[in-house]
């Protein structure tokens, strides 16, 4: 992922926080029939493995885990904020013109060894967990329960390494940035009056 240097975010606690609060991300692996990608909600370890491990579970019936190996290089993609922008809310726009529209985005990378689970006590526990997380109760009755875990394949992604990417108009002047803003929080959107806050949190600090 490009990332130039005003929007990285190098901290591994503020990506692992991002990634537990939009924990649907996509799943990216290859193989000699080419790039597979499935999107499945993931749980975070961050104290298992030397990097924290990501959790997950796919059908049996997905071809990814017949065409995917274990030991193999995982992407997984999160990527829960956008919004479009367009060059109306600059200031700078009404004195020269000279700027284009863009899309601000938020967008965490982890890269790992994969590896899949058929153990049916190690799926087990990734499920309750899994329902624990999003879920006040566990109603399901346990022939159904049992059954569903024939049905799936469980996916562990020990991370080696993790890439941020927070795009929310750093690059601009600070009555650029203040007019991203207002023009977000303007919108009708809810999903855009949230990038308005991420702009908001992470605008430079003003020099001096």
């Amino acid at each position: 992922m490009y990332v130039p240097s005003s929007n990285a975010e190098h901290r591994p606690e503020v990506m692992f926080d991002y990634m537990e609060g939009h924990p649907l991300a996509v799943l990216v692996t290859s193989s000699s029939e080419g790039m597979v990608a499935t999107h499945l909600p993931l749980l975070v370890d961050r104290t298992r493995g030397a990097h924290g491990t990501l959790t997950g579970h796919i059908a049996r019936a997905n071809a990814q885990q017949r065409q995917a190996r274990d030991g193999d290089e995982a992407l997984v993609i999160f990527s829960a904020h956008d919004a479009y922008i367009t060059p109306s809310f600059y200031p700078t726009k009404a004195r020269d013109g000279k700027v284009v529209p863009t899309w601000n985005y938020v967008a965490v990378h982890a890269y790992g060894t994969l590896r899949f689970v058929s153990d049916p006590t190690a799926l087990r526990r990734h499920l309750e967990a899994l329902t624990s997380r999003h879920e006040s109760s566990r109603d399901a009755p346990e022939d159904y329960i049992a059954r569903q875990l024939g049905a799936i394949v469980g996916v562990e992604i020990a991370i080696t390494r993790l890439e941020g990417k927070w795009k929310m108009s750093q690059n601009r002047s600070a009555e650029d940035i203040d007019g991203v803003i207002a023009g977000l929080e303007a919108s009708g959107d809810a999903a855009a009056r949230e990038v308005a806050g991420i702009v908001r949190a992470r605008r430079p600090a003003a020099p001096g």
